[in-house]
């Protein structure tokens, strides 16, 4: 499939987090980091019109000192946000980081909503990587290194007492009443008590308590043997069949007495959930995979590749669909698909970021394999006919 791109870059602003808040607005959030580097945080919100082309239609600047977002994740319907963008350093070292920010989107401007601390810690290495909402947009896992809190949205109110690995959490999925904490080593798959919605505040006072959510640890699954030594990097649910799970892993480079080490490949396996078993494998490359991340109409799989790459593989057979070389000069931080799946955006440290144009979804093809169909079927009636009549 040959699929029509663009890049943009900017000046002075890496890219590290992205999400859509509609179908043609896009939110990046970058900067310089903590780091006193003189260039400032901030998320962006940007239109992205039909020919690729984008433009900015407003900007939100955190304040000197906090770091750039680092992950993202938005509730399309509530045009709201959850970033993880860690408070000063100082407040950091007090314990008094306020890592956990919910923005929302109303007439084309960001405005801070909400913000708590989910972290615990002094340590100002330690940072929000993951931010994850569940599909009705109800409930956030909010991860560090080894912690993950679960917490109503957009109020943050905790739901749960937080879930702590042995190992660390580089991504969480949700589906139904189910949550999927990935983990490095293994899959914790964890079953959750849907609370009622929380009471929305009032004008005044604090917003009620949440009622509690039991998590219950139901399987943990390793990585296959084949892959052992290796690593989970990501993993994500099929938006609209629970019986299927996708991960990303990337191997460790293997050296032997007779030969030099072996790359560090990448994967990505397609899952049955009801027993937990591979379906499907696919290798990407002899690098390893930075993003990856599903359609939201469940056709294809999006990644980013240390190789400075981008591509997409069909979701039913994991065959590639579409590869960009060289999509950036420095490898990819952040990729997301917009709400319809007709745009795939990913994003790079080098201050850009690369906008694809796909086909439109899996409906519309079917409809027409439906019209061809309708359409030999009455050439054949009627040549049927003619003969008859002759």
């Amino acid at each position: 499939m040959r699929a029509h791109h663009a890049a943009h870059s900017f000046q002075s602003f890496p890219v590290y987090s992205s999400s859509f808040i509609g179908d043609s607005r896009l939110v990046l959030g970058g900067g310089g980091g903590a780091s006193r580097s003189g260039i400032k945080n901030k998320l962006r919100l940007y239109n992205v019109n039909q020919d690729r082309s984008i433009e900015m239609l407003n900007e939100f600047e955190l304040e000197a000192g906090e770091d750039a977002p680092m992950s993202m994740a938005a509730d399309v319907q509530g045009k709201n946000l959850v970033c993880g963008i860690n408070s000063t350093e100082e407040l950091v070292a007090r314990g008094e980081n306020e890592n956990c920010r919910v923005f929302e989107v109303n007439d084309n401007k960001l405005s801070l909503l909400t913000k708590k601390g989910t972290l615990n810690t002094d340590n100002v290495e330690e940072f929000q990587k993951v931010s994850v909402l569940s599909q009705d947009g109800t409930v956030l896992a909010a991860a560090g290194p080894k912690i993950l809190h679960l917490l109503s949205f957009p109020l943050l109110v905790p739901l749960a007492t937080a879930i702590e690995t042995k190992s660390e959490i580089y991504d969480a999925a949700f589906s139904g009443n189910t949550l999927v904490v990935v983990t490095i080593e293994e899959l914790l798959v964890y079953s959750l008590s849907k609370p009622s919605s929380p009471s929305k505040p009032k004008k005044k006072g604090k917003p009620k308590a949440a009622p509690s959510m039991s998590v219950t640890l139901e399987h943990t699954i390793p990585l296959p043997p084949n892959l052992e030594g290796g690593s989970f990097r990501a993993g994500h649910y099929h938006p609209t069949d629970s019986g299927v799970f996708y991960t990303a892993i990337n191997t460790k480079p293997v050296r032997t007495r007779t030969s030099k080490s072996m790359p560090r490949q990448s994967f990505v396996l397609k899952w049955d959930t009801a027993t937990w078993k591979v379906e499907k494998s696919r290798k990407i490359g002899d690098k390893p995979l930075t993003c990856f991340v599903v359609s939201p109409d469940g056709q294809y799989l999006g990644f980013g590749s240390s190789d400075l790459s981008i591509g997409l593989l069909d979701a039913t057979t994991l065959a590639p669909t579409v590869s960009i070389l060289k999509a950036h000069e420095f490898p990819p931080t952040t990729i997301c698909f917009n709400p319809t799946s007709q745009l795939f955006v990913s994003g790079s440290a080098d201050n850009s970021i690369r906008v694809v144009s796909l086909p439109g979804d899996s409906s519309s093809y079917s409809w027409t394999f439906v019209l061809l169909v309708i359409a030999l079927l009455i050439l054949l009636l009627a040549v049927g006919a003619q003969k008859v009549l002759n």
